[in-house]
């Protein structure tokens, strides 16, 4: 058979293939660059669990327009929470992720109707579609050319970041997604929600602030926080109070009504389950000390009521009626033939026969006066005044015995704007002027006011007749893919990418000049030697490159399998793993490089955290530690937790490293009953006892560090006459009620004394002898964001047996059956 045959047969089978291949979503949410979704075949890039969507979606009352968004995929009402910033686009429209690593939205035919962009014109590798419901947009050096959580609407979800310049736009109405008059801004040293003019985008001022704020954060537990300069929370804006994020689904949203609300919603329905509210903020949009300009959350010359969750209820006063009977929030105008100018500059005895008030007790608009009358001593006095004055549509009065015996009359012009009711809190009454019924056909009928509803629909015509110039495009893709592909099998080159893991796959030659023939040491471990290196594509894109000393006898299947697990697991609490290299006995990890790295050096050195910062780095390890365990997609056991795998980056976040890799130097078997694997002080107890080891071994190094973090020394010091293991005197400390001596020298932790007793409890569980007496990395984590009180726990240490660190300290040859399995694959118990 000849070449000519065989290249026309795989052309041919390219050729019919390649529209679906190009079109199709990989697995575990990879989206191709080139790829597309059509409003015509309702096709969707899902995120790996489900969770997510992406896509085109109804427009909510235009049957022929849609809306390009991403939603909750597993929920009966499909809840949007990010959409692209257009108008509804006509059925026929597509959307690509193109060549150049943008998205594009089309009309039918060639009318591009919104994109993203590529500002810093990084070489595009492929999109995805996170659980945590980010669509991202993958360049070759792993950084995210676009991402829709740095570009979001109205809705922010758990993991989400607001940094300074992001900002949460409100929707005109709960299913109308049009821009509307409500802004969520984080400016340089204030987060503010503020009214603003929805096409000017013009701001009428806050009426919610917090200062000195640089991130507003969103965890997986539901707590919405804000963070300063010194990278410390400052306040918690929403406090999440549910048993578990496991089990619920969480959104927050600037609603049209310019509250910031958190839903909860069953990630299970069993049956007519749907979002209820958590929180709002503020607390009572309608009625507080900050008034701000514009017409407020009901609109012009109308009342707010805080309804249910303090949600505004909107009305009308006397004499008016609702603007847009489908949009209780659009606002009153006056009725017709009851314009208050219509009669004015008359005599008393003839505006009395024109005129009447009606009265609202408790309602007030409180920045549409324009003329103040005090001391007034009668509402008759303030209602003729009003009735006198041809501006005057509404007369506000208070009565002496509620001002200190001085009485007020406020007369206000129309349009009323931010009006508010509340018969408990205002202590005034607004006195209506309105024309009476029955001279209507005494008088010339008042000027109608006419709605201006003018709508411009963008027709967009779809044009025939473009096939030819298509197909020519998917001819010269095929060919292009065809080259690349014979280029690949028949010249011996390959992508250098793994597109499931977005993993680099190095040569040993790369890392060598990389790391200038690995001349800088950043630090030595169990696994190997860690070197810092430069890529060459950048001038300040440093790597941190791990040269792994020991191996399984499986060689490379197993260092790729488990390579492959790493490069799955996509946490800011983990180091991120860039990279690999697999060359002959040669095997080494490209990590991103850590600023400021080992938290050890933080904790034992001269130079030390604060206390809020050590609290904020046990909590990231805690979540790190629970994703590892619980949530990516294979279990992940560390099985060698301290503070030398605990990097820092340059802003102090925690971040693990070294996980996963004890399947590389250890035999790989169902329950991980092994030989010793961590570092003396930290080794739980049933590695000596050849039980199986689960997860629970990491809460035990776990509650060891956290003891660690919290005081600013080491778990075991020979050189110390007495308290020389830590775990036994913190114990000893908290019986006896004395925690403050475990922080002595340190006012800010001893300030915050109920916290500190906190977290020393919580380490007490993790260090139990039992690991079925130690809680799950989930329990610690929500025991450490106060959303689970913490029980008192028992004593760590049986009066029957050794403590923990004495374990620690046996002579691993006493474990010969052990020690003799494991004496080829690792060193004994690190000192």
């Amino acid at each position: 058979m000849s070449p000519a045959f065989v290249f026309s047969i795989i052309f041919l089978i390219f050729a019919i293939t390649l529209p679906y291949l190009v079109n199709a979503q990989t697995d575990r949410g990879i989206v191709a660059l080139g790829s597309t979704l059509s409003s015509n075949d309702n096709s969707t890039w899902t995120s790996p669990s489900g969770d997510f969507a992406f896509g085109f979606r109804p427009f909510p009352g235009q049957e022929d327009q849609l809306l390009v968004a991403i939603w909750f995929a597993k929920i009966p009402d499909e809840t949007i929470v990010w959409s692209a910033p257009s108008q509804p686009v006509p059925r026929g429209s597509k959307v690509e992720l193109t060549s150049e690593g943008l998205l594009v939205l089309q009309a039918p035919g060639t009318s591009e109707l919104w994109s993203t962009s590529n500002r810093n014109n990084s070489k595009p590798l492929q999109g995805a579609m996170l659980d945590t419901g980010n669509f991202v947009i993958v360049a070759d050096d792993s950084s995210y050319i676009w991402e829709s959580f740095r570009n979001p609407t109205n809705t922010i979800l758990p993991t989400q970041v607001l940094n300074v310049g992001d900002k949460l736009s409100s929707t005109l109405l709960e299913k109308n997604f049009a821009k509307g008059k409500f802004e969520l801004l984080l400016k340089p040293d204030e987060l503010v929600i503020q009214q603003i003019e929805a096409v000017t985008g013009f701001s009428y001022g806050s009426y919610v602030n917090f200062p000195d704020v640089m991130q507003l954060l969103f965890n997986e537990s539901g707590d919405i926080f804000t963070k300063g300069p010194n990278n410390t929370m400052i306040q918690r804006i929403i406090k999440g109070s549910f048993p578990t994020s496991r089990n619920f689904y969480f959104r927050t949203t600037l609603d049209f009504d310019g509250t910031l609300t958190q839903y909860i919603h069953p990630r299970n329905p069993n049956g007519n389950e749907s979002w209820s509210v958590a929180s709002v903020t503020p607390s009572n949009i309608c009625f507080g000390d900050i008034f701000y300009m514009g017409s407020g959350p009901c609109g012009y010359n109308s009342f707010c009521e805080a309804g249910a969750h303090g949600k505004p209820k909107c009305g009308c006063p006397p004499g008016f009626t609702i603007l847009d009977p489908n949009n209780p929030y659009s606002g009153c105008i006056i009725q017709a033939g009851g314009n208050h100018q219509d009669y004015c500059n008359q005599d008393q005895a003839t505006l009395e026969k024109y005129y009447d008030f009606f009265y609202m007790d408790g309602a007030d608009w409180p920045v549409a006066d324009y003329e103040q009358l005090s001391p007034m001593s009668s509402e008759h006095e303030c209602r003729s005044n009003c009735m006198r004055d041809c501006n005057c549509a509404v007369a506000i009065f208070q009565d002496p015995k509620f001002d200190d015996g001085i009485g007020n009359c406020w007369k206000k012009k129309l349009p009323l704007s931010n009006g508010r009711l509340d018969r408990g809190a205002i202590d005034r009454r607004a006195l209506f002027k309105v024309v009476k019924q029955n001279t209507s056909s005494q008088q010339p009928n008042p000027k109608s006011n006419k709605k201006d509803e003018d709508q411009i629909i963008l027709i967009l015509a779809i044009l025939l007749g473009t096939s030819a110039f298509f197909n020519f495009f998917s001819v010269a893709a095929i060919c292009v893919s065809i080259y690349f592909f014979f280029k690949r099998k028949v010249f011996g080159t390959s992508d250098d990418r793994d597109l499931e893991t977005n993993l680099r796959s190095y040569t040993y030659r790369d890392l060598e000049k990389a790391t200038n023939n690995f001349k800088e040491e950043l630090g030595r471990g169990a696994f190997g030697t860690v070197y810092k290196g430069l890529l060459p594509s950048s001038s300040s894109n440093y790597i941190a490159v791990k040269k792994l000393d020991k191996m399984v006898e499986e060689g490379q299947k197993e260092f790729l399998s488990e390579v492959n697990s790493i490069g799955q697991t996509h946490h800011k609490n983990l180091v991120r793993l860039l990279g690999y290299c697999d060359e002959g006995d040669c095997r080494l990890l490209v990590y991103e490089f850590m600023q400021n790295g080992s938290l050890s050096s933080f904790l034992f050195g001269s130079l030390r955290l604060n206390w809020q910062q050590r609290v904020q780095v046990a909590l990231g390890i805690a979540r790190g530690l629970m994703y590892l365990h619980e949530e990516c997609s294979k279990q992940i056991i560390h099985c060698d937790i301290k503070p030398q795998n605990i990097l820092l980056d340059d802003s102090f976040t925690a971040k693990i490293s070294d996980f996963g890799l004890a399947k590389l130097l250890i035999n790989n078997q169902s329950r991980t009953l092994t030989c010793i694997r961590g570092t003396k002080g930290y080794v739980a107890p049933e590695w000596f006892r050849n039980t199986p080891v689960t997860a629970k071994v990491d809460v035990y190094s776990f509650g060891v560090m956290l003891l660690e973090i919290i005081c600013c020394r080491k778990c075991v010091e020979f050189e110390l006459e007495k308290e020389a293991i830590l775990s036994e005197w913190a114990y000893e400390c908290y019986r006896k009620r004395k925690v403050e001596t475990l922080v002595e020298n340190d006012d800010e932790a001893i300030s915050d004394l109920k916290r500190l007793e906190k977290l020393v409890m919580v380490a007490i569980w993790c260090v139990q002898e039992e690991p079925l007496l130690r809680p799950s990395m989930r329990t610690v984590s929500l025991m450490l964001e106060g959303i689970l009180e913490v029980p008192v726990p028992p004593c760590p240490f049986p009066h029957n047996s050794l403590s923990f660190e004495s374990l620690n300290q046996i002579s691993v040859s006493k474990n010969q059956k052990i020690v003799q399995k494991c004496v080829t694959d690792l060193p004994e118990v690190e000192e």
